[in-house]
């Protein structure tokens, strides 16, 4: 019998906080039994394996950020738009480092699941909303949304990791490289 206020639900959230506690490496059946008092084997009443635990992880995380990006740009264009989504995407990273490794996730074909394809699905259509708004044409929003997809992670990725720390104001180089993007975008060339 399963116990009383586990489930596959508050274990997912147990989860994505540990990660962001510990690192999501460290995110492991044993650590979130102790967690709850109960045994590793109580918990696969409630999720099949530790897969299907991680990957219900990225798609709780990947909802939470498009929630606070599709937040951020509610009612914005054009670089207002591209700040709002950068900005709300930076500060996702930065204040859930665990929960932000869990948006990269690294699945062999055919292990996503729908929940994770609708996630992945709203992320592009909400970087689309904003290269629409700068008139980017549908046929050229693939290599756009690549553009702004890797900028973003890879600043963030290194800014977490420490590899800006010993180099000036992170603040003012993540300001100019938006300045920058907004450029980019403005002149995207044609095919």
């Amino acid at each position: 019998m399963p116990r009383a206020g586990v489930t596959a639900d508050r274990l997912t959230r147990a989860a994505a906080e540990m990660a962001d506690e510990a690192g999501l490496e460290n995110v492991t059946a044993s650590a979130l039994a102790r967690r709850f008092g109960v045994t590793v084997a109580s918990l696969y009443s409630h999720v099949k394996n530790v897969e299907d635990l991680r990957l219900r992880v990225v798609a709780l995380v990947l909802d939470e950020l498009a929630d606070r990006v599709a937040a951020a740009l509610a009612g914005r264009a054009g670089k207002d738009a591209l700040v709002a989504f950068a900005g709300a995407y930076r500060e996702f990273a930065k204040a859930h480092p665990g929960r932000y490794a869990a948006t990269q996730p690294r699945l062999d074909p055919g292990k996503a699941t729908p929940e994770i394809v609708a996630a992945g699905r709203r992320h592009t259509e909400l970087t689309r909303a904003i290269l629409r708004g700068y008139g980017v044409p549908e046929a050229e929003q693939t290599p756009a949304v690549r553009l702004l997809s890797s900028t973003f992670h890879g600043y963030v990725t290194l800014e977490i990791a420490g590899g800006f720390a010993h180099t000036g104001d992170v603040d003012a180089s993540w300001s100019r490289i938006l300045d920058a993007l907004d450029v980019a975008l403005r002149n995207w060339p044609a095919d």
